[in-house]
């Protein structure tokens, strides 16, 4: 095989991958994936939303990977944040999170592609590269499920009433569905007392809930159902 430094070929471009998971050994294990290959690189990796935030705006990658559940701010509110920038970064989710859920609101949030967990580690690399593209990458289960939408055909999830609260809500709901106080939300989502009573209030209407008893006991059960985060 040719060495390109002796040929005087020019060897291709490695995209820039900024990682973000709260968890080390999930960083870690993406960084030695994507630094396998020849045309991507690992330029940054963080484990919570400000801490990521700050070194995407410093390295300015081509890529994000990142997870939805991070410490403090929820990977939805970052992604959101990241779109602000003056050159967002194409964004690709990793979550555990059920994509017949989610992968819709982090695409209308303004990322290109969801990846569940348990997929290939080939599924995470075909789906950087497709978002590079500027194209959307799903699995053919929600490419078929948002495909409907546009033709009237609607699935059970999408008349799910929990599909009604918007992304915030959804986040306090799934939080008290994992146990947390009103005052631990707060601060999680480095929101006050009020907003978070104010984000219980409209979920209980759009859920038909009668009080608080109700609305933990529907958001243990989402979360029992739904899974790990």
């Amino acid at each position: 095989m040719t060495d390109p430094r002796n040929s005087g070929e020019i060897p291709p471009t490695r995209h820039r991958v900024f990682v973000v998971d709260d968890h080390p050994l999930v960083r870690e294990s993406l960084a030695t994936l994507i630094g396998r290959q020849p045309d991507l690189s690992i330029c940054g990796q963080a484990g919570d939303s400000a801490t990521a935030f700050d070194a995407v705006v410093r390295l300015d990658p081509d890529v994000v990977v990142l997870d939805l559940s991070l410490p403090g701010e929820s990977g939805m509110e970052l992604i959101k944040k990241l779109q602000s920038l003056p050159r967002p970064p194409r964004l690709l989710v990793l979550s555990m999170h059920d994509e017949a859920f989610y992968a819709e609101r982090v695409l209308r949030a303004g990322a290109l592609g969801y990846v569940m967990k348990h997929e290939t580690t080939n599924k995470v690399v075909e789906g950087i590269r497709r978002v590079l593209q500027g194209r959307v990458f799903v699995s053919e289960k929600v490419a078929a499920q948002l495909a409907g939408k546009y033709v009237g055909v609607r699935s059970a999830q999408d008349l799910s009433l929990v599909a009604r609260l918007s992304d915030r809500e959804l986040e306090v709901f799934r939080l008290i569905g994992q146990g947390r106080e009103t005052r631990i939300i707060a601060e999680e989502l480095n929101l006050s007392i009020k907003t978070v009573q104010a984000h219980c209030a409209n979920i209980k209407e759009k859920l038909g809930l009668e009080n608080s008893t109700e609305l933990i006991r529907g958001a243990v059960r989402w979360v029992e159902k739904e899974g790990p985060g």
